[in-house]
């Protein structure tokens, strides 16, 4: 998961009020819930220390219908009256959780906002493709790619003799120079997208005429969408279920990809690892275990995070300061970092925000799968 959608959290101080809710039955009683459920929250808040004006303005809040489509859940951040974040969920929380702490607590979101790339859409043609992209936000627009003038599939009253071969040839000509120019504008597009996954829909000779026209490193991102057209609303509940199926191969492939990198990266235990010292990272640039991972974050050299879903080491204290990046396992750690006051903080939200402010990509490790070690661990950018 990009976590950099938090950095919000983090441009202001503490403490934080945080509320994680299921949004996902729908019942008869619905609006007798609902007061039922801001009223357990603020007397929930105000049990932990939450100011009334915090505990205020997030019952405000809950009291509204979220708007778009509908989630599993609500994840609410709020401080000093105000509510900054208000984040839909794609899994349903077990319960009604609330907090209050110098930090937000943000880990919860790695396993229930779920691993969703953005992706980039085309809807393929003859004549061109719509482009699409769809993230986070929902669905918008991304410009169009234009090719030769549209081609009927229709019959067309021409000579079955050597004209009848300079249509079809010069037809076939304009097919190619229009996956040419496809191709060529999604490699333009591509990079400033920030999209993972880029999936081709439309008609199936051109989308796959696209595909093979597109470099090598973007055609390894691509999969085609068996469903779609330029057409308004065309099988569009169909192709939303292959966009979500595509999101959800790459999502999986992509944590096995970076599982695979980090236990052959992290060596054998005792090796020494970053800067020399036995930490627990390892030469081949992974860090295991509190100490070297906190290290990692904090100094920007984790290029993911890993977060167990079974392991005690992410619920264990760390002492941060209001800095970002101010964060170690021991208080005289932080207060070499130049903070005069220490507070403590869960490791996986400290690290979350650390990760946030560093663009380390979040990732968690599903309970059954072999992760790091006590739970934490990063593969890093570079090491020696």
């Amino acid at each position: 998961m990009d976590v950099g959608f938090l950095k919000p959290l983090f441009d202001r101080p503490g403490p934080w009020a945080c509320v994680y809710l299921d949004t996902s039955r729908a019942t008869e009683d619905a609006p007798r819930r609902r007061r039922l459920r801001e009223r357990f929250v603020s007397d929930q808040l105000a049990r932990q220390g939450a100011d009334a004006a915090t505990r205020d303005a997030l019952v405000e809040r809950l009291a509204r219908e979220p708007t778009g489509r509908p989630s599993a859940g609500r994840a609410l951040f709020a401080a000093d009256g105000e509510v900054v974040l208000d984040l839909p969920l794609a899994a349903s929380p077990p319960d009604v959780v609330t907090s209050w702490s110098m930090l937000p607590r943000v880990a919860p979101l790695a396993s229930l906002r779920g691993e969703c790339p953005p992706c980039l859409v085309a809807r393929v043609d003859r004549s061109g493709a719509d482009l699409e992209l769809l993230d986070d936000a929902g669905p918008r627009p991304a410009g169009r790619a234009r090719g030769g003038p549209p081609q009927g599939r229709g019959h067309r009253s021409v000579p079955a003799d050597r004209h009848e071969w300079h249509y079809r040839n010069r037809v076939e000509n304009t097919w190619d120079q229009t996956a040419d120019l496809v191709a060529g504008e999604l490699a333009r597009r591509w990079p400033e997208s920030d999209a993972r996954l880029l999936v081709l829909a439309g008609e199936p000779r051109e989308r796959r005429a696209v595909h093979e026209r597109l470099p090598e490193p973007l055609r390894a991102r691509a999969v085609e969408a068996q469903h779609g057209s330029r057409a308004s609303s065309s099988a569009r509940a169909l192709l939303e279920a292959e966009i979500e199926r595509a999101r959800e191969e790459y999502a999986r492939s992509h944590l096995e990809e970076v599982l695979d990198l980090f236990r052959a990266a992290r060596g054998r235990p005792g090796e020494p690892g970053v800067g020399g010292a036995h930490d627990g990272s390892a030469p081949g640039g992974a860090a295991e275990g509190m100490p070297a991972v906190v290290e990692a974050v904090r100094s920007h050299q984790a290029a993911t995070l890993l977060l167990g879903q079974t392991g005690a080491d992410a619920r264990r204290e760390v002492w941060i300061g209001p800095g970002v990046d101010q964060v170690a396992v021991q208080r005289a750690q932080v207060r070499a970092l130049g903070v005069a006051a220490p507070e403590p903080a869960r490791a996986d939200d400290a690290l979350v925000r650390a990760a946030a402010a560093a663009d380390t990509e979040v990732l968690v490790v599903p309970e059954g799968m072999a992760g790091p070690a006590g739970g934490l661990g990063a593969v890093l950018r570079w090491h020696g």
